[in-house]
């Protein structure tokens, strides 16, 4: 896998000034810092809008988060192959059901750093149970869940408690979902 973008020491002063001073600008405060784990699952929650992705962003750049996602492997072809991979895209195959935990367990075993952002709510659209696949990959690979996040009432974002998951899912779930209730979705 290709270094990150973050992890250009030219590239990350840079994305750090344009995160705190485009935050500044709009208004927003960060809460929360980054975790001192070299891998975890960062949930991005809750998300109703494109605007989310702005602000997760300028949340990655501000506590300087090497993160990785997950794309369709359809995507990663050239001439975007590099760039993407660059952006911490991890090209999936969605052609392979019910393989995708396993292969997100399997590239994060075989790395030594490795943060992967998944927001569980899988639409922008209000839903009334998440995707548990981001508790799953935590689980069987044996790494903590960062509850990442935006509240627009407040106009706050960021990194909230972490989580390592017990194996008992709903109490589990129950627990994160828990510190999302006062969190206000941009639409909902």
């Amino acid at each position: 896998m290709k270094p990150h973008v973050l992890s250009n020491l030219f590239l990350k002063p840079l994305l750090y000034g344009f995160a705190n001073i485009s935050l500044f600008i709009l208004g927003w405060k960060t809460r929360g810092k980054m975790p001192d784990l070299k891998k975890f699952i960062l949930v991005a929650a809750p998300h109703s809008s494109n605007w989310d992705f702005v602000f997760f962003l300028l949340v990655i750049f501000k506590f300087q988060i090497p993160v990785s996602w997950m794309g369709k492997k359809s995507m990663f072809i050239w001439p975007f192959k590099g760039t993407l991979e660059r952006l911490g895209g991890i090209p999936i195959d969605r052609a392979k059901k019910g393989n995708l935990v396993a292969e997100m367990v399997k590239i994060i075993k075989m790395s030594d750093h490795m943060i992967v952002t998944i927001a569980p709510s899988g639409t922008r659209q209000k839903v009334n149970k998440w995707k548990t696949g981001f508790y799953h990959i935590a689980s069987q690979a044996d790494i903590p869940i960062a509850c990442g996040f935006i509240d627009y009432n407040k106009k706050h974002c960021g990194i909230g408690p972490v989580f390592f998951p017990t194996r008992d899912m709903d109490d589990d779930m129950r627990k994160i979902k828990e510190f999302y209730k006062d969190k206000f979705r941009k639409y909902t």
